[in-house]
């Protein structure tokens, strides 16, 4: 609880300077002179320094000391220039890292792909794509398997990566990979802790923790337990594997994720794997593209990476087709 010596500082946003004011002061740190500064940074002097003055009423302390013969530092500000320099670097790798994921004109590839092949796989597909092709820019896009499928049809994305029973509508693909869909518990859980398995009804009748409607986890769980009674409505409905882990490591309740994104929460003994009887939750992992169009230039070449690479732990190379 706050004292009632202590004052309420009001937001970060309130206390931290811009960006534009952290790039002038390491400017004027730079050049040693705010009228320097002021002409690179495109601004008048008395624009630069009414900044300056601003900043340091908002943060308390001095930075410069001026003189006819120009600005330097006080030992505040050498201190605050060095912290300067920390976030106007973090906010351009982060502008680096968010410029990879937009849909940039400029783009000489999109790539979409779902979830669950986007953050297990995908990474170190673009990694051997960037050693094959240096030169090629890459924008990513991210979402369930039929918003994958829908932002290929309609040219959103020139290749697409999903996860399901069969090949999306209106599109032309190759199977990359195999995956393995598994319950999962929280070691607590009274599945966890149960000798033998439990039965495909018992999963199907019991609110679990799951992926949303379009996502291809659901939609192969969905079919393969249709012949069990069907899914009870969910414990939990989230838009994110991480989400979803997150909530069963918790102990909130079973769920049911690929086996790409629980091995180290199985080695760990964070999720324990539940063994199910009378089902079998294997799925097809698809490169997809727009029909009659077979992918030529960076995503060929990214194509061809995808099926050198294993997709499963328990692979030590992925089985194609198509």
């Amino acid at each position: 609880m706050q004292s009632a010596h202590e004052a309420d500082p009001g937001p970060l946003s309130h206390r931290v300077p811009d960006l534009g004011g952290l790039q002038l002061l390491l400017a004027v740190a730079r050049l040693g002179s705010l009228g320097r500064a002021a002409r690179e940074s495109g601004v008048s002097q008395p624009a630069a320094s009414s900044r300056m003055r601003a900043m340091e009423r908002q943060l308390g302390v001095a930075l410069l000391e001026r003189s006819p013969r120009g600005s330097r530092l006080t030992e505040a500000g050498t201190l605050v220039t060095d912290w300067a320099r920390r976030i106007v670097e973090a906010a351009e790798g982060f502008d680096a890292g968010v410029q990879a994921l937009r849909d940039r004109r400029d783009s000489r590839l999109s790539v979409a792909a779902s979830m669950t092949i986007a953050e297990y796989l995908l990474p170190g597909w673009l990694i051997a794509l960037r050693t094959a092709r240096p030169g090629t820019a890459v924008s990513l896009l991210a979402g369930n398997s039929a918003a994958v499928a829908e932002r290929v049809r309609t040219g959103e994305a020139d290749l697409g990566f999903v996860e399901g029973i069969g090949l999306p509508t209106g599109l032309d693909g190759a199977v990359i990979g195999r995956d393995r869909l598994l319950v999962v518990a929280a070691p607590g859980h009274a599945w966890a802790r149960r000798r033998g398995q439990v039965g495909a009804e018992e999963v199907a009748a019991t609110p679990l923790i799951l992926r949303e409607q379009g996502s291809g986890t659901r939609q192969v769980l969905d079919d393969a337990l249709a012949a069990h009674g069907g899914l009870a409505p969910p414990l939990l409905e989230l838009s994110s594997t991480t989400a979803v882990k997150s909530a069963a490591v918790s102990g909130a309740g079973p769920s049911v994720l690929s086996e790409l994104a629980v091995g180290e929460e199985l080695s760990a003994g964070r999720l324990v794997e539940v063994p199910v009887a009378d089902v079998r939750l294997g799925r097809e992992l698809r490169a997809v593209w727009p029909r009659g169009a077979r992918p030529t230039g960076p995503a060929r070449e990214l194509l061809t990476l995808t099926r050198g690479r294993p997709t499963s732990p328990r692979d030590a190379s992925p089985r194609t087709g198509g």
